[in-house]
Order: structure tokens, then sequence, then C-alpha cells
């Protein structure tokens, strides 16, 4: 007979197995669709706004309901949503694996953006439920671990099933994975927030989700609408910068606010968020454009692209614990200054990285300099954000830094994609001329410019311009992202507080003190 210690230990095994298969199951998702963005594009005939929409649609979704998502866990049984939300990726991705089109495609991975923002906050929430203080952070840290080995691993498998199979097997690994997380979750205990408000923030999270949709609209359609529906992409983009102006108003007004501004009022909580916003969107941008330089540009197979940033995940995941330490021995602006200057240098490497050399010379150097640079940020920035507000508000906080660095992605796919276009076509435009190309071949030329370097033309000449002007604008894109990483150095550094280990409490005692005070 089994004593209630081994029994309280056996059902935290299964809280930890169920939530990583969850958490990595999104994770791996997260990470293998951009590995299948050029196999997909070639399939189904994509634009590279399509292909934007595919990841857009997903991170949109994500960003704007991550907060509702972890509310409504709270409320109504942190289970019961976690179940709901794998339940519902799970159904989506089938759907994108079924996809007879690019539209199909788009709108599964809205739907899968909406099972993810249930699932994900759920995993941390159910560990945070079931397990007591004493070994809370040793299971965090097992969660983190293997969920960076499953987003390691998924575009190595990823890319193996494109390359022998088809692209469609990138969605459907996601349902045996979700049967085992539903079977496993009828032994998770329930749990939720009995303190919870039960009035959630749907206008709120309405005026955020129409808000991003409009200004994520029209930064990818606008190069190919500028000629002809100028004052309509003009007209999407007010309406959505409005509607998240609005939000702002709402959220500072309701009394149960999905984002709760006076947190803001810390100088270490505003700036590294602001941080999070620069340093992942220049991450964002890289991830979505490096595969296709490499498979597109390098002709690498999906299973090598895949494979290319395994060095990167290891360096997080074999630095992780060091790097939670440097807050403690060095303060916060320290690690958040120096990380992201160093992780601006591998940007940069990327960027000058020869085209024509192997992976090792090329790429293994930018890699490894970049995963050094994120792994010296990312733990001390988390440790930043918790320590920044009262130990009552770390969930909302949590969850606010979550939510900046998914919509630093949906930002730096919209905002790269628009400069990469118009470099692209700027830069094919000028080679054309140079050729002696008849109106038919170069109307061909045109019609096919939106799917930028998946572009396939038999005249040599050609090829080369696509293959250049597609490289300028990725060089471009890069620069920017470069750019970017080391303005988030220079913000920890003007914005973020030198504090030391023994200035958290009183970090802690004076953002309490703050909230209040209102």
């Amino acid at each position: 007979m089994r004593s209630d210690s081994s029994n309280l230990q056996s059902s935290e095994r299964i809280v930890l197995a169920t939530t990583i298969l969850g958490s990595g199951m999104a994770f791996i998702d997260g990470t293998v669709v951009n590995v299948a963005l050029p196999a997909l594009q070639n399939a189904l005939h994509a634009s590279i706004a399509d292909v934007q929409w595919v990841v857009e649609s997903y991170a949109l979704m994500l960003a704007a309901l991550l907060l509702i998502g972890g509310s409504l866990g709270d409320t109504f049984g942190r289970r019961r949503v976690y179940v709901v939300g794998v339940a519902v990726f799970a159904a989506a991705s089938a759907w994108c694996g079924l996809a007879r089109n690019i539209d199909m495609l788009i709108w599964a991975r809205s739907i899968q953006g909406l099972g993810a923002a249930l699932l994900i906050p759920g995993s941390l929430a159910l560990i945070t439920a079931s397990f007591p203080e004493s070994t809370r952070g040793q299971a965090i840290g097992t969660w983190s671990g293997f969920s960076a080995i499953t987003a390691a691993i998924g575009p190595v498998i990823g890319g193996w099933l494109i390359e022998h199979f088809t692209w469609r097997w990138v969605f459907f690994l996601n349902l045996p994975l979700a049967l085992m997380v539903i079977l496993l979750s009828a032994k998770v205990p329930e749990s939720r927030n009995e303190r919870a408000s039960h009035h959630l923030d749907w206008f709120g999270a309405l005026l955020a989700t129409l808000g991003l949709c409009g200004v994520t609209y029209a930064l990818i359609e606008w190069p190919a609408r500028v000629y002809h529906d100028r004052n309509l992409i003009t007209a999407i983009a007010g309406l959505g910068v409005l509607a998240l102006a609005a939000f702002v108003a709402v959220e500072h007004w309701s009394s149960a606010p999905m984002v709760s501004l006076e947190l803001f009022r810390s100088r270490n909580f505003a700036g590294a968020n602001l941080l999070t916003l620069f340093l992942y969107a220049s991450l964002g941008g890289l991830m979505f454009f490096f595969p296709m330089d490499l498979i597109q540009i390098q002709h690498y197979t999906a299973t090598q692209a895949g494979a290319a940033f395994l060095p990167f995940i290891a360096i997080m995941f074999g630095l992780s614990r060091w790097a939670g330490s440097l807050v403690t021995r060095y303060g916060s602006r320290l690690p958040l200054t120096v990380g992201p200057l160093v992780a601006a240098c591998g940007f940069a490497l990327f960027a000058i990285a020869p085209q024509d050399g192997s992976y090792w010379a090329a790429f293994f150097p930018a890699v490894v300099v970049m995963g050094l640079g994120m792994a010296i940020s990312v733990a001390p920035l988390t440790t930043t954000v918790m320590n920044a507000v009262p130990e009552s508000g770390s969930g909302l906080a949590s969850g606010i830094n979550n939510a900046v660095s998914r919509l630093a992605d949906l930002l730096a796919v919209a905002v790269f994609g628009v400069v990469l276009v118009s470099v692209f076509n700027h830069s094919l435009d000028q080679q054309l001329t140079q050729l002696t190309l008849s109106p038919d071949v170069h109307a061909q030329v045109d019609a096919a410019r939106s799917q930028l370097a998946a572009t396939h033309n038999l005249n040599p000449e050609i090829q080369s311009a696509i293959t250049e002007s597609f490289l300028r604008g990725y060089r471009v894109v890069i620069w920017i992202a470069t750019g970017l990483a080391t303005l988030a150095g220079f913000t920890a550094l003007l914005l973020i507080e030198s504090g030391t280990p023994s200035s958290t409490v009183s970090a802690r005692t004076n953002a309490t003190t703050a909230l209040s005070s209102e």
C-alpha cells in the first residue's frame, strides 16, 4: 500500500509529464513551422505575404489572448482550460495538415493560436498549483529543460518529415502528443484561484485583437497593395492604432484589467519589457527569414536547416542555471546590458556571413555568439521582471512579459517583411533594367516576384538577379535586427536600476507601496 507521500510524488510526476508534453507540443510547432515555410510556399504557390500570414495569424491570436487564457484557467479551473486548449490546438493542427490552399491554412493557424493561448499559460499554472514551494523551483527547472530539448529536436524531426514525406506531417505530429496529454490530464488534480474575479476583460481582449489585426494587416499587405489600395490600407492601419489606443484607455479605467498599467510605474518592469520587445523582435525576425536563406538560397535540406539552430538551443540549455545566478551576483543592469550587446554581435555575424561557405565557417560562429548573448539575457530578464513587482502580482507580470515577447515576434515578421520586400523589389528592378528582356519575360518575372527567393527562372541571369535581390533585403533585415539588439542593451543601461542582491526585497517593497498608494 502506498503512503500519502508516494501518492503525492506520483501525482506530481503526472503533472510534470502532462505539462512538458503539452507545452512541448506548442514549442515544437512554434519552431518547426519556420522550417516548413519554404516547402509549403512551393506546394501552395504562396507569396511572401501568404507565408507571413501563416506565422502571423498564429502569433496574433496568441499575443492578444494569452493573458485572457491565464485568467480563464484561474477562474474556471486550470486543468479544464488546459485540456480545452490542447484539444483546440490538436483539432487546428489536423486542419492545418489537411489544408488544400493557403487561405485555409492561415485560418487553421489562427485557431491554433487560440488553442495555444489557453494551453501555454496553463503549463506553469498547473505546476505552480500542484507543487509545494520547496520543490516548485526544481519542477519548473525540469519543465524548462525538457521544453528546451523539445524545441531543439522539433525542427530536426520536422525537417526530416518535410524532406522525406510532406510538410503536412509537421502539423500531424501534434496529434499523438495531444492524445497523450489529454489521457494524462485525467489524473491531474483540478485547481483554481478562489479569489479570482469572474469579470474577464473581454472588451480589452477584443480591442487588442482588432488593433493588432489592423496594424499587422496593413504592414503585411502594404507592399502588394500600396499602388492600388493605398487609402484602404492606411485606413485599416489607422483603425488598428485607434483600437490599440482605446485598449490602453480601457485598461486604465477597468476595475479588472487584462493588463495592469500600474505595473509599468516600476522603472525596472517598464525597462525590462521594452528590452524584451527589442531583443525578441531581433530573434523573431532572424528565426523567420534565416531558414528561407538556408533552404532557398544555400540549398540546405529541410533537415539540415532544422538542425542549424541546435547549438543555440544547447547553449541556452547548458548555461541557463549559470545565467540564473547572474542577477544575484551582479545585479540586473550588467547582464541585461552585456547579454543583448553580445547577441547583437551574433546578429552582425549573420549579416556578414559568406553565402558560399560551409555551415561551420559561415553560420556556426554566428549561432554560438548569438546563443551566448541570449543565454546571458533571458534568465536575468525573467528575474528582473519578477523582482520588479509585488509577489502577489508575479503571475500577471510574467504573463505580460510573455505577451510582450509574442508581440515582438508578431511585429518583427510584419515590419521586417515590409523592409525585405521593398529592398528586394528595388534591387530587382535595378538589375532587370540592365538585362535585355522581352515584355513577356519581364511580365513573367513581375508576376512571380511576390514569392521572393522561392521564384525559379530558367534564365540564369534572371535567377541570379532574384537571388542577389533577396540577399540584399535579407542582409538589411539582419542589420536592423542587430540594431534592435544593440538598442536593447542600451535600454538596460539607461532604464534598469543597478540593483544588488540585497535590494531585491527593497524593490518588491517599493513596488508594493507604489501600487497600494493608488
